[in-house]
């Protein structure tokens, strides 16, 4: 069974990240494969999200879930609050009864550097330390020490603001503008802090980091 990772968070929330190795009958025998994705390895990821859900809470109505206009799945009843993500053989999922969530899983890859210009504010650039990456060491695969380290920094601020924007969930986001990361010292698992600004009103919240090998997982919650 490759689960790769489970957290209770609290009492009422959980998450998980499924490692994908099984075939999409071993998920479609669980879950139904809710709309039509023709591409094989996105729809096995779409089956691995919805098949966690099950897992974090087996009376979870997957056949329930909603589409909103923003694309953002949910409970019309909102019994549960859930956030799903993927990339490449990953699947993460966070699910609680009582909170508002978002999560976000991502692989440390050399192209985040490319349009890091797209999500940060100038204030968050500054933060990080020797930011400017020579493109050409960038379009390398040559991921040494100090540049995976620069990369991941750079995947976990993207993962903040996708899981900020996720637990936001009613769209219209400027990623650069409207989501803020305060004060980030990076280790191997830690908070950040962010500030999402909309509406001239001001939300401070608090994500939760944890870093994989290659992988970056970000996940906050109401409480």
């Amino acid at each position: 069974m490759p689960l790769f990772y489970k957290k209770d968070i609290n009492p009422t929330t959980s998450l998980a990240i499924w490692k994908i190795e099984e075939p999409e009958s071993f998920f479609l025998s669980y879950v139904p494969l809710s709309n039509a994705i023709t591409h094989p390895h996105k729809r096995l990821q779409h089956l691995a999200g919805r098949y966690l859900l099950q897992y974090l809470y087996p009376d979870f109505p997957i056949s329930s879930i909603q589409i909103a206009d923003t694309r953002k799945p949910f409970l019309e009843n909102e019994k549960y609050h859930f956030s799903i993500s993927h990339c490449g053989d990953y699947a993460a999922a966070i699910v609680s009864s009582t909170e508002r969530t978002g999560i976000d899983i991502e692989l440390v890859r050399p192209t985040v550097a490319k349009i890091a210009h797209k999500f940060l504010h100038e204030d968050e650039i500054k933060q990080l330390i020797d930011f400017n990456i020579n493109k050409q060491v960038v379009d390398s695969d040559n991921l040494q020490t100090e540049l995976l380290a620069k990369l991941t920094e750079l995947t976990l601020h993207w993962c903040a603001k996708e899981a900020i924007f996720k637990w936001w969930g009613l769209g219209d986001v400027d990623f650069s503008e409207m989501i803020r990361t305060d004060n980030f010292k990076m280790s191997q698992e830690g908070i950040l802090d962010s500030r999402f600004i909309k509406n001239k009103m001001e939300y401070k919240l608090q994500g939760h980091y944890k870093v994989f090998e290659h992988i970056c997982l970000v996940w906050l919650s109401d409480n």
